[in-house]
This record gives C-alpha cells, structure tokens and sequence, in this order.
C-alpha cells in the first residue's frame, strides 16, 4: 500500500510490512516534552512496554540504538562492560542527529536510511507485546505494537543486562555477576 493511500503509514510502517511483520499503529498527540510516560498515559499503556529508543555513542565514537523500557534507565557501566568498551554515553541531540542523518524527533527504528548496532534489555524480549516508537504520522506521533522477537529477528538487537528501576528492580547500580 502506498503511503499516498494511507496517510498515516510511516517508514517504520512500511519497513515491517515488506518484511511480512504483524505489528498494530498507535497514535499519540505530541506533545512537547513527552516521553514515554506520556505515550504510555495517552494510550492507556504499561509504561514498562513501551520501549524507548536511545542513542548511545561509545570511546571510539560508534553510534549504538539501545532499546529499554520506558520506566527504566541505562546503567552505562554495564552496558559499556557488556559492548567491551571503556566508556558508552547517551548522544546530545546534535550528536544523535549526526549519526541518523535523520531528524531526532519521532526517531523511528525501523525505516531508517542509516542502520546501527542495536542492544536490547534482556527483559524486553520476555514480554508479550512491546510499543516501539514508530515516526511521526501528520502531527501525529506512531507506536508500533509488536512481538519483541522481532527486534532480534529484524535488526539483530543484540541482548543486553543494563536497566536500572522498573518493576521489582532496583533504582541503584546492577551488582556485578563474576
């Protein structure tokens, strides 16, 4: 289907249904500042299943996607120990745009023109359903809700131990398992 035929189709949209992706579309009003706790409250949704889509940057300046519950944090640490890299960070806007030659705004996984290194939470992939951002549809911001298998099987997100908070965890540093 052509996006002309259906205005709200997204690259992301687009991008799963060439790869035969059963997925459904959510639409949120963007509002300015809002987040995932935002999406989650507009659509009625379990914050922790809507995963938000954080560009990282390691020492060596490569740009990694790190997928995480939207009611979590990322320990740095132990997703650098993971990565073995000495230091990973969370990208300022400017650095992130660099690395998607995209806009930041509605930042969608799947579509984009540049392709990234991409670590998920273990966690994420053991829910039923997750809401990925999806791109914007008009003035109109998307959610994708699929099957976290698909973020392995699609991008060949490499699972990761590295959330901080959420549900029964908790708000410190992970220990370290030696």
């Amino acid at each position: 289907m052509a996006r002309k035929d259906f205005p709200n189709e997204t690259p992301a949209s687009q991008f799963l249904k060439a790869r035969g992706v059963y997925f459904s579309t959510h639409f949120y009003d963007d509002v300015e500042g809002g987040g995932t706790a935002e999406w989650a409250s507009q659509l009625h949704l379990d914050e922790h299943h809507v995963i938000k889509t954080l560009i990282m940057e390691d020492d060596r300046a490569q740009a990694w996607v790190m997928l995480m519950h939207g009611d979590c944090q990322v320990s740095t640490k132990a997703l650098a120990r993971q990565l073995n890299v000495k230091k990973i960070s969370h990208c300022s806007p400017e650095q992130a745009q660099r690395h998607l030659g995209d806009g930041v705004a509605g930042m969608a996984l799947f579509g984009n023109r540049k392709s990234m290194a991409t670590c998920v939470e273990h966690s994420v992939l053991q829910l039923p359903l997750v809401y990925i951002q999806g791109g914007q549809a008009g003035q109109s911001g998307c959610l994708l809700g699929l099957d976290p298998k698909f973020l392995i099987s699609v991008l060949g997100a490499r699972p990761v131990q590295c959330a901080l908070g959420g549900p029964g965890r908790p708000a410190g540093p992970l220990k370290s398992q030696r």
